[in-house]
């Protein structure tokens, strides 16, 4: 960021124009909401760590302060609601991740950067065991958290399934067209990816196929021929320079749309924003 925030301004002032700051550079609005909760976070944290009603900016991202911060985040200390792993399960290793990435933005944006702490070592990050995997998958299909967009959910339980099913990535599968499923083929159901054909176990094909009914009832509603995507937007975009989005059906579904689906619904039903990779087995 250019602009420098005072490093004397209250540390609640210093966070809400760092985070206008962060939406004027044009941030993804879920980055920007996000290092807003953390920050937020992070000052509850200290005030009542310091039995004090207000901090400077500088005075809050001292390092001993961040360490009291991170050390309760990943006790699971800050936590305002239950996971999937319960109540006393360690904060995520991407959450974690967040926490140093969001605190080392703020620094810098207090021309605080000698305050920077190291990331942690790249690694499986929150790649989770295979029956976490499989509890996640199953909330994810029979679970729809207030607000959340039913389609939407029901494509990002699908899209899931078909990662642990397939060991492949959002972008391998995001390519694909109805014509690589075959749910009827015996004596297992198939997806075709690459030319490999990859089998799915049933609870994968119960998903799929509320996903391919929803995803026709989306269709039904298109002029003309269905294009034949397997994921599809869910619901009409917005439109751009005055010109109406297509309708759901027409586009196939980006792999950004995808991903920021699955990270969004995870966050609401696991605790954590958990990326696709997080469903691949351990190697």
């Amino acid at each position: 960021m250019s602009k420098v925030i005072p490093r004397s301004a209250d540390a609640l002032t210093a966070i809400g124009a760092y985070i206008e700051a962060q939406r004027q550079a044009g941030y993804a609005f879920e980055t920007v909401r996000l290092r807003g909760t953390l920050l937020t976070e992070f000052l509850e944290h200290v005030l009542d760590e310091e039995k004090v009603t207000s901090l400077t900016a500088e005075e809050l991202v001292q390092p001993e302060h961040a360490d009291s911060w991170l050390g309760a985040a990943h006790a699971g200390k800050t936590r305002r609601r239950n996971t999937l792993l319960g109540t006393d399960a360690v904060a995520a290793y991407d959450s974690q991740r967040a926490r140093i990435q969001t605190y080392n933005a703020f620094t810098d944006a207090l021309g605080l950067s000698s305050l920077r702490r190291a990331y942690p070592p790249s690694g499986y990050g929150d790649r989770l065991e295979p029956e976490q995997a499989w509890n996640l998958l199953r909330t994810l299909a029979v679970k729809r958290p207030t607000g959340a967009n039913a389609a939407t959910a029901i494509r990002t339980a699908a899209v899931a399934a078909l990662v642990t099913a397939t060991g492949r990535s959002v972008p391998e599968l995001q390519k694909l067209d109805i014509t690589a499923v075959d749910l009827e083929r015996r004596p297992v159901p198939v997806i075709q990816v690459d030319d490999v054909a990859h089998p799915l176990d049933k609870h994968t094909v119960e998903i799929l196929r509320r996903w391919l009914d929803v995803r026709a009832s989306i269709t039904k509603e298109l002029e003309g021929t269905d294009p034949g995507y397997l994921w599809i937007p869910t619901k009409p975009g917005r439109a751009r320079g005055g010109v109406e989005p297509p309708k759901p059906g027409l586009t196939r579904a980006a792999v950004r749309t995808l991903h920021s689906a699955h990270r969004t619904l995870v966050l609401q039903v696991f605790g954590a924003p958990l990326r696709p990779y997080s469903l691949l087995p351990r190697r």
